[in-house]
């Protein structure tokens, strides 16, 4: 435990904590703390000036991030004959319909994404206080309810993410592994900083991006300079 605080705190010594960081800059320290025994998730959590109780502030999408997560997303599709078997097909974890339902109402949600061809809407719909808290439920405008079941699932297994606002104005992401290039990461958290900029409510007033910090999943957190992610 002690040698884990000494790297902990020598980490920390590494950054500044009240300055801001260009992307390069930050990508390389926040790479070079990152030294756990497992590949350890960076991660990016951006502070907005919205307050998603009010609906015309709510920030909420899907960015495909050109160099994947590194994390092996579980996908449920609820679907039925063909449709079910192009899921399949195409890498689908789970594929069901009222047999998926009920797994669910059980208690069992073995996936991370779940699509969901339109006629089966009907059955999903009644699991929307269980998968909508949990971020999973279905929705056109995410293109996961979709009769295109095959192009759904391969963006979603090639690393495409959801991201949505918290209560308090917080929207946050895992956007690579410690183990991709700096390159890489950079051009991940452009990828979800654009989505971000591109998905700004019409009732945003003021300063959108308040605050933008990058961490890795046992270190310790640095500020962006949000002038550096422009491009």
């Amino acid at each position: 435990m002690a040698r884990r605080g000494k790297r902990l705190t020598a980490a920390r010594q590494r950054i500044e904590r009240d300055s801001a960081y260009d992307l390069a800059a930050a990508v390389d320290l926040i790479k070079g703390n990152a030294t756990a025994k497992f590949d350890e998730t960076i991660e990016i959590a951006i502070n907005l000036g919205v307050d998603p109780r009010h609906a015309d502030q709510m920030v909420r999408g899907v960015v495909a991030l050109p160099h994947g997560t590194g994390k092996a997303l579980r996908v449920a599709v609820f679907a039925k004959g063909d449709k079910a078997k192009e899921a399949e097909a195409a890498g689908a974890d789970v594929v069901g319909a009222e047999d998926l339902a009920e797994r669910i109402t059980k208690g069992e949600i073995p996936f991370d994404r779940c699509i969901a061809t339109p006629d089966m809407m009907a059955v999903v719909g009644r699991l929307g206080k269980i998968l909508g808290p949990r971020g999973l439920m279905p929705n056109p405008k995410l293109g996961t309810v979709t009769p295109d079941v095959t192009a759904a699932v391969k963006a979603a297994k090639a690393g495409q993410i959801e991201f949505r606002v918290e209560k308090a104005g917080i929207v946050h992401a895992g956007v690579g592994k410690a183990s991709f290039t700096a390159e890489a990461l950079a051009e991940n958290i452009k990828a979800f900083v654009d989505a971000i900029s591109k998905a700004k409510p019409s009732g945003s007033k003021g300063t959108y991006f308040k605050r933008v910090s990058l961490s890795s999943t046992m270190g310790p957190g640095l500020k962006l300079n949000v002038a550096s992610l422009a491009g």
